[in-house]
């Protein structure tokens, strides 16, 4: 069996940056594909984080920094394009003269029904990527919501989508299903067996219970659903060392984007990647939870490497003594390739 069956991560996931112009048919290129899911952040102010993907549709975007509900608007992104997308004049999102990135996933480029689930859903699907989008209406009590990928979701990302103020919920493989941990917020993991109705995701369905955040009765909800594909993606967990010499984490690939977070304490959520700070050490930090500016933080620190990353403080925000740090990672490199050769180290 080959290493990968994606030798070029970037035709699935690529970071793209781009400065505002502030006119209301600004087109952003250089994305390689339609993407189906966009997440942009401005670098130098504190606009904030806003997303938007296939399944709501252009014009409708929410946001990771609060708890806000979705937001229709017109004047937000106008097309999901061949190449990228285009933005109209919002000045939080096209400011004239202000810097942006943006990260962008490909699903299918098309929605379709499922109904594997006790709920029916809508999903786009990309089983290669090991990546689906899903919306659903809630029903107030225990269910199961089909998410379309064909094997077992190692990270599910769930946010309600009306004006109620729900949290941003994550189930994660190494927090279990009977706990929680809110993008939002810098809270440490919660118990709870109403979220994901105490039940681990299956190859076809995750489970949702009676919580609000989840599941509300007739509340609609937007789920962001990954699993591990080997040279493009990992989902997983590692062990603070307290050490300046941290650990180094083994992904398979040479990382282009990290989220991290402490899982038992209340430290910040972290992004870095390889297109805004393009060399070692990288300490150049977003945080999804906050609508902060771009800024480097040396507590923070990691070496992107061939084959995983190298934790490089011993700052409780990364690496805290027996501290446990869960991280969604995606390649700019496998380690090898298709083809059984290794791909040439950073």
């Amino acid at each position: 069996m080959a290493y990968t069956t994606i030798d070029n991560p970037s035709e699935y996931f690529n970071t793209v940056l781009f400065t505002g112009n502030g006119s209301n048919d600004h087109s952003i290129t250089g994305v390689g594909f339609k993407p189906d899911w966009v997440w942009l952040k401005g670098r130098n102010s504190s606009d904030g984080h806003n997303l938007w993907d296939i399944n709501r549709g252009v014009n409708k975007r929410i946001f990771t920094h609060n708890s806000n509900g979705e937001l229709a608007d017109t004047n937000s992104l106008k097309s999901f394009d061949s190449d990228g997308f285009t933005m109209d004049n919002d000045s939080g999102i096209n400011g004239n003269g202000d810097t942006y990135v943006t990260w962008n996933w490909l699903a299918s480029n098309t929605t379709a029904s499922n109904t594997t689930g006790s709920i029916n859903s809508t999903v786009s699907v990309n089983q290669t990527a090991g990546f689906s989008i899903v919306n659903y209406t809630g029903n107030g009590s225990g269910a199961t919501v089909g998410h379309g990928l064909g094997t077992t979701p190692t990270w599910v990302l769930v946010k309600e989508r009306g004006a109620n103020g729900e949290a941003w919920n994550n189930f994660h493989q190494s927090v279990g299903e009977g706990k929680t941990i809110m993008l939002n917020l810098t809270n440490a993991e919660q118990s709870s067996t109403t979220m994901w109705n105490n039940t681990a995701p299956t190859s076809s369905v995750f489970s949702v219970g009676a919580d609000a955040g989840s599941n509300g009765n007739n509340k609609t909800y937007i789920a962001y659903c990954f699993t591990d594909i080997k040279g493009y993606s990992k989902f997983g967990e590692y062990t603070g060392t307290g050490s300046a010499d941290g650990p180094f984490v083994y992904t398979g690939f040479q990382p282009a984007f990290i989220i991290r977070k402490d899982t038992g304490g209340t430290e910040q959520w972290t992004m870095q990647d390889t297109t805004r700070k393009t060399f070692n050490v990288n300490t150049t930090i977003l945080n999804p939870n906050r609508d902060n500016a771009e800024a480097g933080n040396a507590n923070l620190s990691i070496d992107f490497l061939s084959n995983g990353f190298k934790v490089r403080s011993g700052d409780g925000a990364s690496n805290a003594a027996g501290g446990q740090y869960i991280f969604m990672c995606f390649a700019e490199h496998p380690f090898v390739s298709s083809e059984g050769v290794p791909v040439t180290a950073r």
